[in-house]
């Protein structure tokens, strides 16, 4: 007589009720594959399970099962369904379920509920108060009474230290970590207080060195990543008729060659950095209930920003269009929800007018068109929207005149239509991959060096941050450091023989001062526009938006500095950032 649960070599089958009734109370997780008697377990699944199983080696917490739907009455809902079907189990209560061979999120799912396991066994978090999924049928599914579990309800934090940020690897560690198969859902570049650091790091808080580590993660910037498993499924082998009562048949030796090319897909975030040997520069917390917490705190908008798709274009007023009507095009844009971000007059070489014409090469009109566009200012704009991409295209219409008005007459192409020209009067990126080169083409980026002086109250510092982002910087670089007599002179070596030099350095000793490198196309003056004039009265007057109006107390205390000129500003961030190289390649 065969025994009511009997153990194959990785996963226990259950194909009546009593089975499941005696198999749902296992201590800690229990892994279930929800499979269909007319094609057997999900094979596809089980060369990750056995990698779980024998790196986690939790015998007596972590379980897997086959479940056959058509004998269980429990597993009725998923009766005659073709997809597979994942349950999760703690402790008797089934708390999660994925649907697919979704190989990245099952992984991450088991390793967080292991995790979570092995810290209430040591005492060091209590249980979670899980709500318990019920099981209903497919229409009530599609209701959303009981969704599945999505890549995007699991995710990790990483943190990408200061050293790797201030050398340029932040870049390199985010491309690993994308062609890796992860997913970047959101980032933030910014200097982590002492209170996050501590939050963050609190299981090493022990540690001898650790009042260094939390002053070195304060020093400088770091760039805040939230990262999730990629949707790419692996492909399932072929279907064997299978037999819930024997060992699953072995891969064969190309279906193991195959499960070796999709390991990397089944690693976690942690493993992933560890193999390609970046780990020291970028600290991961993936705990699920850790979690969502710094969610909260480094984006408390995620979900919003998750259904927002905020995209970057290039846009241009051809030189007609800007000469007679400018101002209405600025207004729609602004009508149809576009931020303008940048923007500035400009004269087209012929090369640059070829370029961006090309689509009207073979027409017999090409060298009026590009005799038209080179003979004054264009208006080149950079325009920020949900969407942005797509919108333009649809708001700007066909690109000709006649097409315009014959199929979309509420096109702009054909309200504002010239008679100089039967093209579309304005201009927009085809791709965002050429609106990045477009933009950089048009708009360089340049570098400033920029102070927040120390009389500026940690929440005051804050809001200047905030408005140097919303003026559209990039903070490239940040050093919170003391200006002692020797590291002032290297800012403003310009004023050290004037008599109010001795008050300026007075000043500045009264603590420490945050010195960035700000990058935007035209930054120097951009910034000293933003600014404003050095006495904070004056400015109040006026520059009432200003930094210095808003929070200036004095001309030498007037909250911040910045360089005069492109020179200037290159000089003082060599001196102060040597490791320094310029996005910018004729600033190096």
């Amino acid at each position: 007589m065969a025994s009511k649960k009997r153990e194959i070599q990785l996963q226990a089958v259950v194909n009546s009720q009593s089975l499941w009734d005696e198999m749902l109370p296992n201590k800690g997780l229990t892994v279930i594959d929800v499979y269909q008697a007319w094609c057997g377990p999900c094979k596809a699944m089980q060369t990750l399970f056995r990698k779980l199983k024998n790196e986690l080696n939790e015998d007596e917490i972590l379980h897997f099962v086959v479940a056959e739907a058509d004998s269980v009455v429990t597993l009725q809902p998923f009766r005659d369904k073709c997809e597979p079907v994942f349950l999760f189990s703690v402790n008797g209560k089934i708390i999660s379920k994925i649907k697919g061979a979704n190989a990245p999120l099952v992984n991450q799912k088991i390793i967080n509920l292991i995790n979570e396991e092995r810290k209430i066994a040591a005492g060091e978090m209590a249980r979670p108060q899980y709500h318990e999924i019920l099981f209903v049928d497919s229409d009530t599914e599609e209701a959303g009474e009981a969704p599945y579990e999505s890549a995007e309800q699991i995710c990790s934090i990483a943190i990408i230290k200061p050293d790797a940020v201030i050398t340029r690897k932040d870049r390199e560690i985010k491309e690993k970590i994308i062609k890796a198969g992860f997913v970047i859902e959101a980032e933030d570049k910014r200097v982590l207080t002492e209170e996050q650091v501590r939050d963050f790091y609190s299981r090493i808080a022990d540690e001898p060195e650790f009042e260094d580590f939390v002053r070195f993660m304060t020093s400088g910037l770091s760039y805040i990543l939230v990262i999730a498993p990629g949707n790419e499924r692996q492909p399932p082998w072929e279907e064997t008729e299978a037999n819930p009562e024997t060992e699953p048949k072995e891969p064969s030796e190309d279906q193991e060659e195959t499960a070796t090319a999709m390991k990397t897909k089944w690693e976690s975030l942690q493993e992933c950095l560890e193999r390609q040997h970046i780990s020291h520069f970028c600290d991961v917390e993936d705990n699920t209930t850790d979690v969502n917490k710094f969610i909260d705190i480094f984006f408390p908008n995620f979900k919003n920003m998750k259904s927002i798709k905020l995209e970057r274009i290039m846009a241009l007023l051809r030189p007609d269009l800007f000469q007679q009507r400018k101002e209405d095009v600025l207004d729609i844009i602004q009508d149809e929800g576009f931020k303008i971000l940048m923007q500035r007059q400009i004269v087209l070489s012929e090369v640059e007018a070829q370029t961006l014409c090309k689509k009207y090469e073979n027409e017999v009109y090409f060298g009026s068109l590009i005799e038209n566009m080179t003979s004054g200012p264009s208006l080149a704009l950079v325009l920020l929207r949900d969407n942005g991409l797509q919108h333009w295209k649809e708001l700007i219409g066909p690109s000709t005149v006649e097409e315009a008005k014959k199929n979309l007459p509420e096109s702009l192409c054909a309200q504002f239509a010239m008679g100089s020209l039967p093209i579309n009067q304005l201009y927009g990126s085809d791709s965002l991959e050429a609106a990045e080169k477009e933009i950089l083409h048009f708009f360089p980026p340049q570098n400033t060096l920029a102070v927040i002086k120390p009389h500026v109250t940690h929440q005051e510092r804050e809001e200047i941050l905030s408005l140097i982002k919303e003026a559209g910087f990039d903070i490239t670089q940040v050093k919170e450091m003391l200006l002692t007599e020797e590291r002032a002179e290297k800012i403003y070596f310009k004023i050290k023989g004037k008599d109010f030099y001795k008050d300026v350095l007075a000043v500045l000793s009264e603590g420490p001062s945050m010195v960035m490198v700000l990058t935007k196309w035209n930054a120097v003056s951009e910034w000293r526009r933003l600014m404003g004039p050095t006495d904070p009265e004056e400015a109040k007057l006026l520059s009432p938006d200003s930094i210095r109006a808003q929070f200036g107390r004095s001309v030498l205390k007037n909250a911040v500095h910045g360089s005069s000129n492109t020179y200037e500003a290159m000089e003082t961030i060599n001196r102060l950032f040597e490791e320094f190289v310029s996005e910018n390649p004729e600033e190096n």
